[in-house]
């Protein structure tokens, strides 16, 4: 999908790069596939701020996605393909032969017209969702669960793909969009293909309006606070904290950049190859 840019006839367009759109073919979605999405502003229950940053944005829907592609042998057509406000990627409109509707994530390639079926015993064609055990090696994948029958969990971002290398005891060994080597059990259903709007990674909003359009607010470093209102804050000028060299904190002062994942995660036995054996420490 090629991006758009602007004539440079404010500051706003000079670097500005969205997306064209022209891969979507239907404008409104399906009224029955709609669910309110409540937004909280951040706030928990008590009204109070648990998550920064969060407010303001645009209305926006959720639309049904059917990440575990339940109808199975069943042929569907696609009916259009749609933006989602709420995901990175495009989806696509199915329409089954018993006239029910779905959505499903829309991988490059995909368009109206398209005959697209899940199963056991399906062709491993684009949009073909089917168990790990009969995709074909050296696949690309997307939307892959990580237990048979949970829906699709991994690779659902715009542009992302996993490859499928090798099969064995039951197993299937998947290259991650991170590097990482991991193992599913080849029950898990994925869906052939690529996931589209490859070229999201590439946008530049151009304004500072159009990231409070998403409902983010700004963010403000903790060096240029006082030190009553942040770890980080205090000193003359450009200081580490209080004019003293000292580990970037977060406001309520826990030492940032620490890794979070447990020493002995049960999903460890799953990991074959870390995704970063191959960076620098």
């Amino acid at each position: 999908m090629p991006l758009k840019s602007f004539k440079p006839v404010t500051p706003a367009n000079r670097y500005k790069m969205l997306p064209g759109f022209d891969e979507i073919t239907k404008s409104k979605p399906e009224k029955s596939l709609l669910e309110v999405k409540k937004r909280s502003g951040g706030r928990n229950n008590q009204g109070r701020i648990t998550c920064r940053h969060i407010g303001g944005g645009h209305k926006k829907k959720y639309r049904l996605v059917d990440f575990k592609r339940t109808k199975r042998d069943q042929v569907a057509e696609v009916v259009g393909i749609e933006y989602d406000p709420n995901r990175t990627c495009r989806i696509a409109l199915l329409k089954y032969e018993d006239g029910t509707k779905s959505y499903i994530l829309a991988p490059s390639g995909l368009t109206d017209g398209d005959k697209v079926v899940s199963g056991e015993s399906v062709e491993p064609k684009v949009g073909n969702a089917m168990p790990l055990k009969n995709v074909p090696l050296g696949t690309a994948i997307h939307n892959i669960e990580l237990r048979p029958g949970s829906g699709g969990k991994v690779a659902r971002s715009a542009g992302q793909q996993a490859i499928l290398q090798s099969r064995e005891g039951g197993y299937a060994f998947i290259k991650m969009p991170s590097g990482e080597l991991r193992k599913f059990h080849e029950e898990s259903y994925a869906t052939i293909g690529t996931v589209g709007n490859r070229d999201h990674m590439k946008e530049i909003s151009g304004k500072a309006g159009r990231t409070r359009w998403q409902g983010k607010r700004p963010s403000v470093r903790g060096m240029c606070m006082n030190p009553v209102d942040h770890p980080n804050g205090g000193g003359e000028g450009k200081s580490k904290s209080g004019g003293g060299r000292q580990h970037l904190k977060s406001p309520w002062g826990h030492v940032k950049g620490q890794k979070t994942r447990k020493k002995h995660n049960p999903t460890d036995s799953f990991i074959i190859e870390d995704r970063r054996k191959n960076k620098r420490k």
